[in-house]
């Protein structure tokens, strides 16, 4: 289990919950590398039967077939809509018709949409709004945990936008999304160990996309398994301290810094049918601790 919860996203859930009855509908922007991760459960739990519309950002770094998988998935759910967008694109423009589709104009109401917005840390929420207001408004910065206070921003005659900060949730169960968090820089890098969230990418990579590897660092064969592989990419990079040794945490800062530019190509990082398994291994584990936690209060109450 990953904890990793400033308090100011404590208090931002707070002002969640406070102002969720006051909007028309939840914008999430998710990262679309990792849509499954980067999805807050507090959000769906507090949102309820509200439209949402899941805006999969940065899909420029994303694998395309896997990513048509989420889109899939994602707009089963009730009330859901999807829309792809990046910074190279002009996708971002379409939200407000979308809006406009999931909450159409109704009689004795004003014709303004007011929507929600939220997001993990350093999903590119604050880039997009700047975008769609064509200003500078929020702060960002490819660093987690930037945006701090809530604020409304009227888009157009019509649409208000109200920023909220980044917000993770108090416990990652699934330790697989803590490290896909932490690859993509949602996680501050010192809450976790670099040289595991390294290992961890090395090893997916090795799996899933062992071309890219041999295109980005001409490594050939590859090697069997994920230490051997940050070590080839350290010769390679010069990565080396005394005595010959490879410095793992100075390779292990390379490549996560190559993932986060998409210098590795196009990723993702899970697909749904990985993630719902993971998912479903959560659900025993936690099963199991509150199956222990009733049976020592048994032992407790004779």
């Amino acid at each position: 289990m990953i904890q990793w919860y400033p308090g100011h996203m404590h208090k931002a859930s707070k002002e969640f919950k406070k102002i969720l009855p006051q909007v028309d509908l939840v914008i999430e922007v998710l990262d679309a590398r990792l849509p499954g991760s980067s999805e807050n459960p507090m959000l769906a739990r507090l949102r309820r039967d509200k439209p949402c519309i899941k805006l999969l950002n940065k899909s420029d770094l994303a694998d395309p077939q896997r990513l048509a998988q989420w889109i899939s998935c994602l707009e089963q759910k009730n009330r859901v809509r999807t829309l792809v967008c990046s910074s190279k694109d002009n996708a971002i423009t379409g939200l407000f018709e979308l809006c406009r589709q999931l909450v159409p104009r109704r009689d004795n109401r004003s014709a303004m949409i007011y929507a929600m917005i939220a997001g993990i840390p350093n999903v590119g929420k604050s880039t997009l709004i700047n975008r769609l207001a064509d200003r500078t408004i929020a702060k960002t910065g490819n660093e987690a945990a930037l945006t701090r206070m809530q604020q409304r921003i009227e888009v157009s005659p019509e649409f208000t936008l109200i920023d909220t900060p980044g917000m993770l949730w108090p416990n990652i169960e699934n330790p697989a999304s803590g490290y896909r968090l932490a690859a993509t820089g949602a996680i501050r890098d010192t809450a976790l160990d670099l040289q595991e969230v390294g290992s961890f990418v090395a090893e997916f990579l090795l799996q899933n996309y062992p071309a890219a590897i041999v295109q980005r660092y001409d490594i050939e064969p590859l090697p069997p398994n994920e230490i051997e592989l940050l070590e080839a990419i350290g010769r390679k990079r010069g990565c080396i301290v005394a005595g010959g040794r490879i410095d793992l945490e100075k390779v292990a800062r390379l490549l996560l810094s190559e993932l986060r530019n998409g210098e590795l190509g196009a990723i993702c990082l899970e697909t749904p049918a990985g993630y719902a398994a993971e998912s479903r291994q959560v659900d025993v584990i936690r099963a199991e601790k509150a199956a222990k936690k009733e049976a020592r209060k048994a032992g407790r109450r004779k």
